[in-house]
């Protein structure tokens, strides 16, 4: 189990969970709340880091928000950098996955000198994502027309509690690339309910103007960037993208994975993870090592 804390901010009191030792790692998700079963892809981390699993604002017993726009990805990132100065860290590390990859790059553009290395996966540095093929969210994809029944679902109050939790199961399912090995790789319980506040505001408020690809040759921190060959949520080509636009990083394809290499490919993501443990830059030539 993770251990809970609290920690009053400048702005506000936010939930976080803790396992792990060592140098100190920020993971969260822009609309995931968590407890004290963790999350699968934070687990990956604990024997690397001191790992910092945050509920962000609405999510858990974090504070609520004063106004629907301190629910954007601008805000949600002065509240992680908020965080990390009541933690009294001079700097810390951020690893993120899918719209947490988003957060992360956003992260890293407004506060630079406060990350000392960043992972980003699943990820895009647009809303492009939105519009392309591979993508399950774009219409054009042979499962779009189920996603949205799928959301239909879970959004209405209607539905009865199994309902929502065979809906869930089956947006998930849809982001392997092996389903068949549910049981597999969903043997321990973990934790990862969706936030439909934060969710609708990320989609009907940041999504549609986010688009941070010309500003990531800005990105400083050094940066290992990750996606499985199949991702059905972010495309591959998205991740390469990050890749190009930051100079200070490298490219990890997982050629069985689709949206959770962290899942379907386990000891390679944690050999990823071991590498970026390692990550750090030659102040003479700003190169990974």
């Amino acid at each position: 189990m993770w251990e809970k804390n609290f920690v009053q901010t400048s702005r506000g009191e936010f939930e976080y969970f803790t396992q792990g030792s060592g140098e100190a790692l920020c993971i969260t998700h822009l609309y995931t709340e968590f407890n004290e079963l963790g999350n699968y892809f934070a687990d990956s981390f604990v024997k690397h880091f001191k790992v910092y699993l945050i509920n962000l604002k609405e999510a858990g017993k974090s504070d609520k928000v004063s106004c629907d726009a301190d629910l954007s990805i601008s805000e949600s990132v002065k509240d992680l950098e908020a965080i990390r100065e009541a933690l009294n860290y001079k700097q810390w590390s951020f690893a993120g996955h899918s719209t947490g990859g988003m957060l992360g790059l956003v992260y890293a553009l407004m506060y630079p000198h406060s990350l000392e290395r960043l992972l980003i996966g699943g990820a895009a540095s647009s809303r492009r994502y939105m519009e392309h093929e591979g993508s399950m969210y774009c219409p054009k994809s042979l499962l779009n027309k189920r996603l949205k029944e799928i959301f239909s679902i879970l959004k209405s109050p209607t539905s009865t509690k199994e309902e929502r939790r065979e809906a869930s199961k089956e947006w998930t399912s849809m982001s392997l690339h092996r389903p068949e090995r549910w049981d597999e790789y969903f043997s321990k319980p973990s934790s990862g309910k969706v936030v439909q506040k934060r969710l609708d505001y990320y989609s009907f408020k940041d999504l549609p103007n986010f688009d941070i690809q010309s500003e990531l040759p800005n990105v400083t921190t050094p940066t290992i960037v990750f996606c499985g060959k199949y991702d059905a949520q972010c495309p591959l080509v998205f991740s390469e993208e990050i890749n190009e636009g930051i100079r200070n990083s490298r490219l990890y394809i997982f050629e069985e994975s689709n949206h959770s290499p962290f899942l379907e490919q386990k000891n390679i993501f944690d050999e990823m993870v071991s590498d970026f443990k390692r990550l750090t830059v030659n102040s003479n030539s700003s190169q990974l090592l």
